[in-house]
């Protein structure tokens, strides 16, 4: 008898292991695809429906892409407002997180109704845009970070990781001197890297795959982020921005459906490196962060 269940045992986690392989294999088919048809040629996209691996590699796309040196400065651009304007986010989002996870914090219920407001209703694309542009900020990297400087959302979870740290700790600092935001920088964050990585990730993915608040509020082609860029290269490949002429050359000298794979590569490579590095804070961040409301 306990052998039989041993065996069945066994079988099962085969069956399992099985399983769960085939629909990991599943989810990255897409991407294979997407990077071997960014290396492949036009003559193999339009005969095979399904690259793994290519026949002839050809980086025909890349050179495309990166023929003129301002996606190397669009690429410092994104660099630069993914990093500033994540820890703008995470400075926003955690001091109005703490507060709100106190008990003794007056008003306290109807801030949170307010916040809660905000996530069914927006003023909408017009209404922030003329704010923007009263306020001064049409053409400077604050209109791609003030207005998404908090997300509500993230306010909800960080406040109740927050509820989860012990009472007595806050309590212990007071009784050396330390103020609220002492308490906040020295004590409550350090304790709350998991949940702080996690909306770190979130942010910082948020900000490099902009590019309509880009398009909506920058004009000088200097100040424009990689997605952007990205964006009018593939118009340019497909033709959107050229005669005939002009889009039947780029077409036989770089296929469109290449471009497009190449594009999404370049996008979300440096996402997946950095990914790897969060990704133990981010399984722990997201579910100790939910466990409370």
């Amino acid at each position: 008898m306990i052998r039989n269940r041993a065996v069945l045992s066994r079988l099962f986690d085969v069956v399992n292991v099985a399983v769960l392989t085939l629909f990991a294999l599943s989810t990255l088919a897409p991407f294979l695809y997407v990077l071997a048809g960014s290396f492949a040629t036009s003559e193999e996209l339009l005969v095979k429906k399904l690259i793994v691996i290519p026949d002839t590699l050809s980086i025909a796309a890349y050179r495309y892409i990166f023929s003129t040196p301002i996606i190397f400065n669009s690429l410092l651009v994104t660099m630069f407002i993914t990093v500033v304007g994540t820890a703008i986010n995470l400075a926003f989002t955690a001091t109005m997180a703490y507060p709100l996870s106190r008990t003794a914090l007056r008003g306290r219920s109807w801030l949170m109704l307010m916040i809660i407001f905000t996530l069914l209703f927006g003023g909408g694309m017009i209404p922030t845009f003329l704010v923007i542009k009263a306020l001064g900020l049409l053409d400077t990297y604050w209109s791609l970070w003030l207005p998404g400087a908090i997300s509500a959302f993230s306010v909800i979870l960080l406040k109740n990781f927050f509820q989860q740290l012990p009472e007595g700790i806050e309590e212990s600092a007071k009784i050396d001197g330390c103020n609220d935001l002492q308490i906040l920088c020295k004590i409550v964050v350090p304790l709350s890297m998991p949940a702080i990585a996690t909306f770190a990730l979130f942010y910082a993915v948020g900000h490099w795959n902009s590019f309509f608040t880009a398009i909506l509020y920058i004009n000088d082609v200097n100040k424009w982020p990689i997605q952007v860029w990205l964006r009018q290269i593939v118009i340019l490949s497909t033709g959107g921005f050229a005669d005939s002429n002009a889009a039947a050359e780029t077409a036989a000298l770089v296929p469109p459906q290449s471009v497009k794979f190449a594009v999404i590569v370049v996008a979300i490579v440096p996402v997946l490196i950095v990914y790897p590095f969060l990704q133990k804070h981010f399984a722990k961040g997201v579910m100790l962060g939910s466990v409370k409301g």
